[in-house]
């Protein structure tokens, strides 16, 4: 029996009807790439985002005609029966914007403002007070995100001065990284003095590199009780982008650090923002944290599969699956802890179907042409000939109605590993 993650203890942020931190799930969000001022097609981006698992979306608001947009694109998800949370993201113009469209500050769940990108001196103390007053007034969250691309540099400053007058200075990235905690902290506790509530903000220090994030939320994680955000930022292009953030967000929340996480994918040209939403619902659902969809277990074939027939088998069904859940998880609850083999031979094919809630062993080159089916752990029936895919995805289909509908015995089964709230 694994050994469950024990979650860093936290205050616990309310966001519409999402709760962060502590004993809450770990929640996915993404971002739109689509102009805010364009209403229709950021709403409908957001929509793709949220069928495909995402709880919280983020959109720009940088401009007026960004701003003078929000209300309609949050009445547009209304209409469309879409609840999704929207996160507005201010870059250096947030507290005019915010006075200017007042319907914008009501519309957002919650706020990101970077202190690096608010202002300088008196003028930036000024328009961060306006941006936090204005989330209280609103009863709004607020992500005081930190980024090493645009940290305050006069915070930076001021600290390696105090660091260059030491008996032995300390080398400039470690610095810098205490800087990126500093600010947040700081920005954090000059929030609260303005009346914004501790359990109302959540804090994110992202960095490019994945041992510097490691570092860096290791310490901030230690030194303060906010929710936090995880993600590289930056982390690239298809496999880099997602071997980076993987290899970051994982060591992170196995340690119990992270309570929203982003994988920030960049797309591949004409390709669909929501790859990050699978990424890093995966994530989640492969280290036991969360269950989201099925999964399909398949082997990476060898020189016994040389036919294509499991690969594309294993493709389609894990496709099938995953378009079906918008439906199914409203339908079906539970089923989104279904495990479903597809193995290309008999070598571990037998076992790991029998370990599935249902499986299929297809035949390896040169082998028998008859794929034996296991439903929960026992053989059911054997497939032959040239429909086996298809006659599998029906016994598919029917195993989930049988077992995840009215009355059904896996219906609402929860087999995720529990995360516990340490004790304080």
């Amino acid at each position: 029996m694994s050994k469950p993650v024990v979650r860093r203890s936290t205050h616990q942020v309310q966001i519409d009807h999402l709760n962060v931190g502590s004993d809450a799930p770990v929640l996915v969000q993404s971002m739109t790439n689509t102009d805010t001022a364009d209403a229709v097609g950021t709403a409908e981006q957001v929509k793709q985002l949220a069928d495909a698992g995402s709880e919280m979306v983020r959109i720009t608001v940088n401009s007026p005609e960004a701003a003078a947009k929000v209300a309609e694109i949050r009445s547009r998800l209304n209409d469309m029966g879409c609840n999704t949370p929207l996160v507005g993201d201010f870059h250096f113009n947030g507290e005019r914007l915010l006075q200017e469209f007042p319907d914008c500050a009501r519309a957002l769940s919650k706020y990101r403002i970077n202190p690096g990108n608010v202002g300088k001196g008196a003028k930036g103390d000024e328009k961060f007070a306006y941006m936090i007053r204005t989330a209280a007034e609103h009863n709004k969250a607020v992500r005081i995100g930190v980024n090493w691309g645009s940290l305050d540099q006069s915070l930076a400053k001021r600290m390696m001065d105090a660091n260059l007058a030491l008996a032995e200075p300390q080398p400039p990235e470690v610095v810098m990284k205490e800087a990126l905690i500093v600010s947040a902290l700081e920005s954090a506790q000059k929030a609260r003095d303005l009346g914004l509530p501790e359990n109302k903000i959540i804090l994110s220090c992202k960095v490019s590199a994945v041992q510097d994030l490691i570092e860096v939320y290791r310490d901030l994680g230690s030194r303060c009780r906010y929710p936090l955000h995880l993600g590289l930022t930056e982390a690239g292009m298809g496999s880099k982008g997602i071997v980076a953030s993987s290899a970051a967000l994982a060591v992170l929340l196995q340690e119990g650090i992270g309570d929203t996480i982003r994988i920030s994918l960049t797309p591949e040209p004409g390709a669909s923002r929501t790859q990050e939403v699978v990424v890093a619902q995966e994530l989640l659902q492969t280290m036991g944290l969360r269950s989201f969809t099925p999964l399909v277990t398949a082997c990476p074939g060898c020189g016994r599969t040389t036919s294509t027939v499991f690969q594309e088998l294993a493709r389609d069904i894990q496709h099938y699956l995953r378009t079906q859940m918008p439906v199914w998880r409203l339908q079906y609850p539970g089923v989104e802890n279904l495990n479903v083999a597809v193995m290309g031979c008999v070598v571990n094919g037998p076992g790991e179907s029998k370990l599935a809630d249902i499986g299929i062993s297809l035949p390896g080159t040169g082998e028998t042409p008859v794929a034996p089916v296991y439903v929960d752990g026992e053989r059911a029936v054997t497939l032959k000939g040239d429909n086996m895919a298809a006659e599998f995805l029906a016994l598919v289909e029917n195993y989930v109605a049988a077992n995840y509908g009215e009355g059904g015995a896996k219906r609402r089964a929860q087999k995720v590993i529990p995360i516990h709230h340490p004790a304080d």
